[in-house]
Protein backbone atom coordinates (compact mmCIF):
# COMPACT_ATOMS: atom_id res chain seq x y z
CA UNK A 1 0.00 0.00 0.00
CA UNK A 2 1.35 3.42 -0.98
CA UNK A 3 0.67 6.07 1.65
CA UNK A 4 0.21 9.41 -0.09
CA UNK A 5 -0.50 13.01 0.76
CA UNK A 6 -2.14 15.68 -1.37
CA UNK A 7 -1.58 19.39 -1.93
CA UNK A 8 -4.69 21.09 -3.28
CA UNK A 9 -8.30 20.20 -2.53
CA UNK A 10 -10.02 21.02 -5.82
CA UNK A 11 -12.14 18.76 -8.02
CA UNK A 12 -9.07 17.40 -9.84
CA UNK A 13 -7.59 16.26 -6.54
CA UNK A 14 -10.89 14.63 -5.62
CA UNK A 15 -10.90 12.66 -8.88
CA UNK A 16 -7.31 11.58 -8.32
CA UNK A 17 -7.99 10.46 -4.75
CA UNK A 18 -11.05 8.50 -5.88
CA UNK A 19 -8.98 6.78 -8.58
CA UNK A 20 -6.18 6.02 -6.14
CA UNK A 21 -8.56 4.54 -3.59
CA UNK A 22 -10.48 2.58 -6.24
CA UNK A 23 -7.22 0.99 -7.40
CA UNK A 24 -6.71 -0.50 -3.93
CA UNK A 25 -3.02 0.47 -4.18
CA UNK A 26 -2.99 3.75 -2.24
CA UNK A 27 -4.05 5.11 1.13
CA UNK A 28 -4.60 8.83 1.71
CA UNK A 29 -2.78 9.78 4.92
CA UNK A 30 -2.14 13.53 4.60
CA UNK A 31 -4.09 16.55 3.36
CA UNK A 32 -2.56 20.02 3.00
CA UNK A 33 -4.57 23.17 2.48
CA UNK A 34 -3.95 26.78 3.42
CA UNK A 35 -7.30 26.75 5.23
CA UNK A 36 -8.13 24.35 8.05
CA UNK A 37 -11.83 24.10 7.23
CA UNK A 38 -11.04 23.14 3.63
CA UNK A 39 -8.50 20.54 4.72
CA UNK A 40 -10.88 19.09 7.30
CA UNK A 41 -13.78 18.89 4.85
CA UNK A 42 -11.66 17.14 2.22
CA UNK A 43 -10.19 14.73 4.76
CA UNK A 44 -13.56 13.76 6.21
CA UNK A 45 -14.91 13.14 2.73
CA UNK A 46 -12.03 10.81 1.90
CA UNK A 47 -11.37 8.66 4.94
CA UNK A 48 -10.12 10.98 7.67
CA UNK A 49 -6.46 11.63 6.80
CA UNK A 50 -4.31 13.90 8.95
CA UNK A 51 -4.68 17.56 7.98
CA UNK A 52 -2.08 20.33 7.76
CA UNK A 53 -2.09 24.05 7.06
CA UNK A 54 1.69 24.43 7.34
CA UNK A 55 3.62 22.98 4.40
CA UNK A 56 6.79 22.35 6.43
CA UNK A 57 4.79 20.34 8.97
CA UNK A 58 3.06 18.47 6.15
CA UNK A 59 6.40 17.25 4.79
CA UNK A 60 8.21 16.64 8.09
CA UNK A 61 5.35 15.11 10.09
CA UNK A 62 3.21 13.50 7.40
CA UNK A 63 3.14 9.69 7.22
CA UNK A 64 3.40 9.28 3.45
CA UNK A 65 6.02 8.36 0.86
CA UNK A 66 4.39 10.08 -2.12
CA UNK A 67 2.72 13.44 -2.64
CA UNK A 68 0.24 14.46 -5.32
CA UNK A 69 0.59 18.16 -6.16
CA UNK A 70 -2.48 19.84 -7.68
CA UNK A 71 -2.03 23.44 -6.56
CA UNK A 72 -2.11 26.40 -8.99
CA UNK A 73 0.48 25.95 -11.76
CA UNK A 74 2.83 28.64 -10.48
CA UNK A 75 3.25 26.78 -7.15
CA UNK A 76 4.14 23.36 -8.58
CA UNK A 77 7.89 23.90 -8.78
CA UNK A 78 8.55 25.12 -5.24
CA UNK A 79 6.30 22.46 -3.74
CA UNK A 80 7.83 19.68 -5.84
CA UNK A 81 11.31 20.85 -4.91
CA UNK A 82 10.43 20.86 -1.23
CA UNK A 83 8.87 17.40 -1.52
CA UNK A 84 11.97 15.88 -3.10
CA UNK A 85 14.20 17.52 -0.50
CA UNK A 86 11.95 15.93 2.15
CA UNK A 87 12.43 12.50 0.59
CA UNK A 88 9.00 12.16 -1.05
CA UNK A 89 8.08 10.77 -4.45
CA UNK A 90 6.09 13.34 -6.43
CA UNK A 91 3.12 13.15 -8.77
CA UNK A 92 2.61 16.61 -10.23
CA UNK A 93 -0.61 17.51 -12.00
CA UNK A 94 -0.07 18.76 -15.54
CA UNK A 95 1.50 21.07 -16.53
CA UNK A 96 4.30 20.10 -14.18
CA UNK A 97 6.48 23.21 -14.34
CA UNK A 98 6.58 26.61 -16.02
CA UNK A 99 9.90 26.43 -17.85
CA UNK A 100 13.02 24.43 -18.62
CA UNK A 101 15.05 25.94 -15.78
CA UNK A 102 12.56 24.57 -13.26
CA UNK A 103 12.52 21.18 -14.96
CA UNK A 104 16.32 21.04 -14.94
CA UNK A 105 16.36 21.78 -11.21
CA UNK A 106 13.94 18.92 -10.56
CA UNK A 107 16.12 16.60 -12.62
CA UNK A 108 19.13 17.62 -10.54
CA UNK A 109 17.24 16.78 -7.35
CA UNK A 110 16.21 13.41 -8.78
CA UNK A 111 19.86 12.62 -9.47
CA UNK A 112 20.70 13.58 -5.89
CA UNK A 113 17.89 11.31 -4.63
CA UNK A 114 18.07 8.30 -6.99
CA UNK A 115 15.45 6.29 -5.09
CA UNK A 116 12.78 8.95 -5.55
CA UNK A 117 10.43 9.10 -8.53
CA UNK A 118 8.70 11.97 -10.34
CA UNK A 119 5.57 11.59 -12.47
CA UNK A 120 3.58 14.14 -14.43
CA UNK A 121 -0.12 13.33 -14.24
CA UNK A 122 -0.85 13.46 -17.97
CA UNK A 123 -3.67 10.95 -17.78
CA UNK A 124 -4.54 10.70 -21.48
CA UNK A 125 -1.36 8.88 -22.56
CA UNK A 126 -1.89 6.14 -19.96
CA UNK A 127 -5.35 5.14 -21.13
CA UNK A 128 -6.17 1.98 -23.11
CA UNK A 129 -7.73 4.10 -25.84
CA UNK A 130 -4.51 6.06 -26.32
CA UNK A 131 -2.58 2.79 -26.57
CA UNK A 132 -5.08 1.68 -29.23
CA UNK A 133 -4.13 4.78 -31.25
CA UNK A 134 -0.45 3.94 -30.86
CA UNK A 135 -0.99 0.37 -32.07
CA UNK A 136 -3.03 1.43 -35.10
CA UNK A 137 -0.51 4.09 -36.04
CA UNK A 138 2.22 1.45 -36.22
CA UNK A 139 0.18 -0.39 -38.86
CA UNK A 140 -0.18 2.66 -41.12
CA UNK A 141 2.70 2.84 -43.64
CA UNK A 142 2.07 6.51 -44.41
CA UNK A 143 1.29 9.30 -41.95
CA UNK A 144 0.41 12.74 -43.27
CA UNK A 145 -0.22 14.70 -40.10
CA UNK A 146 -3.01 15.27 -37.64
CA UNK A 147 -5.55 17.74 -36.33
CA UNK A 148 -6.12 17.46 -32.58
CA UNK A 149 -8.85 19.41 -30.80
CA UNK A 150 -9.68 19.79 -27.11
CA UNK A 151 -11.88 22.79 -26.36
CA UNK A 152 -14.26 23.01 -23.40
CA UNK A 153 -15.95 26.02 -21.86
CA UNK A 154 -14.67 26.62 -18.33
CA UNK A 155 -17.15 27.64 -15.65
CA UNK A 156 -14.39 29.92 -14.35
CA UNK A 157 -14.69 31.98 -17.52
CA UNK A 158 -18.02 33.21 -16.18
CA UNK A 159 -16.01 34.85 -13.39
CA UNK A 160 -13.74 36.50 -15.96
CA UNK A 161 -16.75 37.90 -17.77
CA UNK A 162 -17.92 39.27 -14.41
CA UNK A 163 -14.64 41.15 -14.01
CA UNK A 164 -12.79 38.71 -11.77
CA UNK A 165 -9.48 36.88 -12.30
CA UNK A 166 -9.56 33.21 -11.20
CA UNK A 167 -6.27 31.33 -10.96
CA UNK A 168 -6.75 29.33 -14.17
CA UNK A 169 -7.10 32.59 -16.12
CA UNK A 170 -4.32 34.50 -14.39
CA UNK A 171 -0.74 35.18 -15.51
CA UNK A 172 0.11 35.43 -11.81
CA UNK A 173 -0.67 31.73 -11.41
CA UNK A 174 0.65 30.58 -14.82
CA UNK A 175 -2.82 30.05 -16.21
CA UNK A 176 -4.31 30.08 -19.68
CA UNK A 177 -5.52 27.65 -22.32
CA UNK A 178 -2.11 26.37 -23.40
CA UNK A 179 -1.14 25.57 -19.80
CA UNK A 180 -4.39 23.71 -19.20
CA UNK A 181 -6.32 21.96 -21.96
CA UNK A 182 -3.50 22.52 -24.43
CA UNK A 183 -1.29 20.11 -22.52
CA UNK A 184 -3.44 17.13 -23.57
CA UNK A 185 -3.18 17.44 -27.37
CA UNK A 186 0.47 18.46 -26.99
CA UNK A 187 1.15 15.26 -25.05
CA UNK A 188 -0.72 13.34 -27.78
CA UNK A 189 1.45 14.89 -30.47
CA UNK A 190 4.82 14.52 -28.75
CA UNK A 191 4.09 10.94 -27.70
CA UNK A 192 2.85 9.84 -31.13
CA UNK A 193 5.13 11.87 -33.42
CA UNK A 194 8.09 13.09 -31.34
CA UNK A 195 9.45 16.63 -31.14
CA UNK A 196 8.66 18.90 -34.08
CA UNK A 197 11.28 20.67 -36.16
CA UNK A 198 9.45 24.00 -36.06
CA UNK A 199 6.42 25.36 -34.24
CA UNK A 200 4.16 28.37 -33.90
CA UNK A 201 1.44 29.31 -31.44
CA UNK A 202 -1.33 31.74 -32.30
CA UNK A 203 -3.11 32.63 -29.04
CA UNK A 204 -6.34 34.57 -28.61
CA UNK A 205 -6.01 36.70 -25.49
CA UNK A 206 -8.75 37.60 -23.03
CA UNK A 207 -9.03 40.55 -20.64
CA UNK A 208 -6.91 38.99 -17.88
CA UNK A 209 -3.92 38.77 -20.25
CA UNK A 210 -3.86 34.99 -20.71
CA UNK A 211 -4.73 33.00 -23.80
CA UNK A 212 -8.37 31.94 -23.71
CA UNK A 213 -7.92 29.71 -26.72
CA UNK A 214 -5.47 29.26 -29.55
CA UNK A 215 -4.02 27.20 -32.37
CA UNK A 216 -0.54 25.66 -32.36
CA UNK A 217 1.09 24.31 -35.50
CA UNK A 218 3.84 21.72 -35.10
CA UNK A 219 5.91 21.20 -38.24
CA UNK A 220 7.54 17.83 -38.76
CA UNK A 221 9.70 16.72 -41.66
CA UNK A 222 6.92 15.73 -44.04
CA UNK A 223 3.72 16.82 -42.30
CA UNK A 224 2.16 19.22 -39.83
CA UNK A 225 0.15 18.60 -36.68
CA UNK A 226 -2.41 21.24 -35.70
CA UNK A 227 -3.48 21.62 -32.08
CA UNK A 228 -6.75 23.45 -31.44
CA UNK A 229 -7.66 24.09 -27.80
CA UNK A 230 -9.40 26.54 -25.54
CA UNK A 231 -11.40 27.28 -22.38
CA UNK A 232 -13.74 30.04 -23.57
CA UNK A 233 -16.04 28.03 -25.84
CA UNK A 234 -16.99 24.44 -26.71
CA UNK A 235 -15.93 22.45 -29.75
CA UNK A 236 -17.50 19.22 -30.95
CA UNK A 237 -15.10 18.76 -33.84
CA UNK A 238 -13.47 15.34 -34.08
CA UNK A 239 -9.70 14.95 -34.06
CA UNK A 240 -8.02 13.02 -36.86
CA UNK A 241 -4.70 11.41 -37.74
CA UNK A 242 -4.21 11.15 -41.49
CA UNK A 243 -2.72 8.22 -43.36
CA UNK A 244 -2.74 7.99 -47.15
CA UNK A 245 -6.33 7.00 -47.78
CA UNK A 246 -7.05 5.89 -44.22
CA UNK A 247 -7.71 7.92 -41.08
CA UNK A 248 -7.81 7.51 -37.31
CA UNK A 249 -10.79 9.41 -35.90
CA UNK A 250 -10.85 10.54 -32.26
CA UNK A 251 -13.88 12.11 -30.66
CA UNK A 252 -11.82 14.29 -28.31
CA UNK A 253 -8.04 14.68 -28.09
CA UNK A 254 -8.19 15.11 -24.32
CA UNK A 255 -10.80 12.62 -23.16
CA UNK A 256 -10.26 9.97 -25.89
CA UNK A 257 -13.75 8.60 -25.37
CA UNK A 258 -14.09 6.96 -28.78
CA UNK A 259 -11.37 6.04 -31.28
CA UNK A 260 -12.07 4.56 -34.71
CA UNK A 261 -10.12 3.53 -37.81
CA UNK A 262 -11.49 4.32 -41.26
CA UNK A 263 -9.90 2.37 -44.11
CA UNK A 264 -9.55 3.53 -47.72
CA UNK A 265 -13.17 2.64 -48.44
CA UNK A 266 -14.46 4.57 -45.44
CA UNK A 267 -15.28 1.41 -43.50
CA UNK A 268 -15.21 2.28 -39.82
CA UNK A 269 -13.75 -0.05 -37.17
CA UNK A 270 -14.04 0.91 -33.52
CA UNK A 271 -10.67 0.69 -31.75
CA UNK A 272 -11.66 2.04 -28.36
CA UNK A 273 -13.36 0.57 -25.35
CA UNK A 274 -16.06 2.46 -23.44
CA UNK A 275 -14.64 4.65 -20.67
CA UNK A 276 -16.66 3.58 -17.65
CA UNK A 277 -14.09 4.00 -14.87
CA UNK A 278 -12.47 7.09 -13.40
CA UNK A 279 -10.24 8.37 -16.26
CA UNK A 280 -7.33 8.76 -13.82
CA UNK A 281 -7.35 5.07 -12.90
CA UNK A 282 -4.88 3.95 -15.62
CA UNK A 283 -2.26 6.50 -14.58
CA UNK A 284 -2.50 5.78 -10.85
CA UNK A 285 -2.03 2.08 -11.60
CA UNK A 286 0.98 2.82 -13.80
CA UNK A 287 2.55 5.02 -11.13
CA UNK A 288 1.93 2.42 -8.42
CA UNK A 289 3.51 -0.28 -10.57
CA UNK A 290 6.76 1.71 -10.73
CA UNK A 291 6.68 2.80 -7.09
CA UNK A 292 6.08 -0.73 -5.82
CA UNK A 293 8.74 -2.41 -7.99
CA UNK A 294 11.15 0.23 -9.31
CA UNK A 295 13.91 -2.29 -10.10
CA UNK A 296 11.85 -4.35 -12.56
CA UNK A 297 13.29 -3.76 -16.05
CA UNK A 298 9.93 -2.97 -17.67
CA UNK A 299 9.10 -0.50 -14.91
CA UNK A 300 12.50 1.15 -15.28
CA UNK A 301 11.97 1.49 -19.02
CA UNK A 302 8.47 2.90 -18.63
CA UNK A 303 9.57 5.36 -15.98
CA UNK A 304 12.44 6.64 -18.13
CA UNK A 305 10.07 6.96 -21.08
CA UNK A 306 7.49 8.97 -19.11
CA UNK A 307 10.19 11.17 -17.61
CA UNK A 308 11.62 11.93 -21.05
CA UNK A 309 8.15 12.74 -22.38
CA UNK A 310 7.56 15.13 -19.48
CA UNK A 311 10.85 16.91 -20.22
CA UNK A 312 9.97 17.20 -23.91
CA UNK A 313 6.44 18.48 -23.28
CA UNK A 314 7.78 20.98 -20.75
CA UNK A 315 10.20 22.26 -23.39
CA UNK A 316 7.46 22.52 -26.02
CA UNK A 317 5.09 24.34 -23.66
CA UNK A 318 7.78 26.91 -22.98
CA UNK A 319 8.66 27.22 -26.68
CA UNK A 320 5.03 27.69 -27.66
CA UNK A 321 4.60 30.33 -24.95
CA UNK A 322 7.61 32.15 -26.35
CA UNK A 323 6.12 31.92 -29.83
CA UNK A 324 2.83 33.33 -28.54
CA UNK A 325 4.60 36.01 -26.46
CA UNK A 326 3.13 34.78 -23.17
CA UNK A 327 5.18 35.70 -20.11
CA UNK A 328 4.11 34.85 -16.57
CA UNK A 329 4.45 37.36 -13.75
CA UNK A 330 7.18 35.51 -11.88
CA UNK A 331 9.30 35.35 -15.06
CA UNK A 332 9.19 39.10 -15.52
CA UNK A 333 11.47 39.58 -12.50
CA UNK A 334 14.30 37.67 -14.19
Amino acid sequence: MINFGIIGTNWVTQKFVEAAQTSGLYQLTGVYSRHQNTATEFSQKNGGAQTYTNLDDFFTQGDFSTVYIASPNSLHFEQAQQALQAGKNIIVEKPAFENQAQMERIQELLKQHPKLRYFEAARNIHTPNFHAIEQQLKKMPVVQGASLTYMKYSSRYDQVLAGKEPNVFSLKFAGGALQDLGVYPLYDAVTLFGMPNEFNYFPEFIQTGVDGKGVAILQYGEFNVTLNFGKTTNSYMASEIYGLKDTIEIDDAGELGEVAYLDETGKKTLLSKPVTDNPMLPEVRDFARVLNDPAKPQNQADYSYWLNLSVQVNKMLFNLRQSGKIVFYDERDN
